[in-house]
């Protein structure tokens, strides 16, 4: 079995550039409305699922609206489990509409074929949100090993109506893929290259851009790599493919990440481990008292996980750093 010798991620941040452990400006706001979901994927590191309870009150929902009426040149970042079954999606998304440069939903796909969410792909498309959809592969096998049987068919069919309204043209309808183990994503730009190739020779479909997303070991993905026995050669993987070109641009320098409750994170990953950020008391930092401005040069908290985002052409959720 491998064991740890990897250097701790801070440290390597800090040896390349101190600033690098800083928050620079918060350009984004990644809300996660809890961990309620139509799926139960193997990598994910929310382990979300059909039985989540974790679930982002009104009061919350109304706080993040005010936050952004005031701040509207951030991006609004939308994810869970699948926030499309929160009971107050629609809500929140006439509630922000015209209050962020961007909207970005993130997306499984396979809620919009649910029975119920006929309504989904449309509502989507009057509201001009970008979408980032999770397709771990072109190839079906691949996909229901991932997610679940039937799951590659119902995202192949969600991708044709939004396709047929505008996405992946007009309207921005971006495709996530992420490694089916403990291995690193192949290149983003060849990758996409196959990913445009296949889905459109195989399904006659169209979309905006492949983004590669390595996964983090922590949740769901890291449960499977203890119990197989992988967790140490994985981590030591990510620390060897450290790539100090990435570590500029990793995304928890311009990105909070606001939990159901309203609690407030360095990123969805810090999140699902519960390494909140703080006041000067100790109390949580929430959306309800969170000076936008005092974030800037505040420093991040980080840990081996990290390496994740800096391994090889390094990782976000908008994809390759590098």
């Amino acid at each position: 079995m491998a064991e740890n010798h990897h250097v701790d991620f801070e440290a390597q941040i800090l040896e390349i550039n101190p600033a690098f452990a800083r928050i620079t400006g918060i350009e984004t706001l990644q809300v996660n409305l809890g961990n309620l979901c139509n799926l139960c994927c193997t990598h994910c590191h929310q382990e979300a699922s059909p039985l989540g309870t974790k679930i982002m009150g009104r009061d919350v929902i109304d706080a993040i609206a005010d936050l952004l009426t005031g701040n509207r040149a951030m991006t609004l970042d939308i994810t869970g489990g699948a926030p499309e079954l929160h009971p107050d999606f629609r809500y929140f998304i006439e509630l922000t509409e015209g209050n962020a440069k961007k909207r970005i939903l993130r997306s499984n796909l396979a809620i919009m074929k649910e029975t119920g969410m006929e309504w989904l792909p449309e509502f989507c498309a009057l509201q001009r949100l970008s979408i980032t959809a999770s397709l771990p592969c072109y190839l079906e096998e691949n996909v229901d090993t991932q997610r679940g049987t039937g799951t590659y068919d119902s995202s192949i069919s969600a991708i044709k109506e939004l396709n047929r309204l505008g996405y992946g043209s007009e309207l921005e309808l971006n495709l996530v893929y992420n490694p089916g183990g403990g291995f690193l994503p192949p290149s983003q730009q060849e990758l996409e290259t196959a990913y445009r190739q296949e889905l459109l020779e195989r399904h006659g479909i169209t979309f905006t851009n492949l983004f590669t997303i390595t996964n983090a070991p922590v949740g769901r993905f890291r449960s499977s790599l203890e119990k197989s026995g992988k967790l140490d050669r994985y981590m030591n993987l990510l620390a060897e493919k450290f790539n100090p070109c990435a570590a500029e641009a990793i995304m928890c320098r311009s990105l909070l990440s606001i939990d159901w409750q309203g609690h407030i994170y360095n990123c969805d990953f810090n999140q699902a481990v519960g390494r909140e950020l703080r006041n000067p008391d100790g109390s949580p930092l929430t959306v309800l008292n969170l000076d936008l401005d005092s974030m800037r040069k505040r420093e991040i908290l980080f840990a081996d996980y990290c390496y994740c985002c800096t391994a090889g052409e390094g990782s976000s959720c908008t994809g390759a750093l590098t």
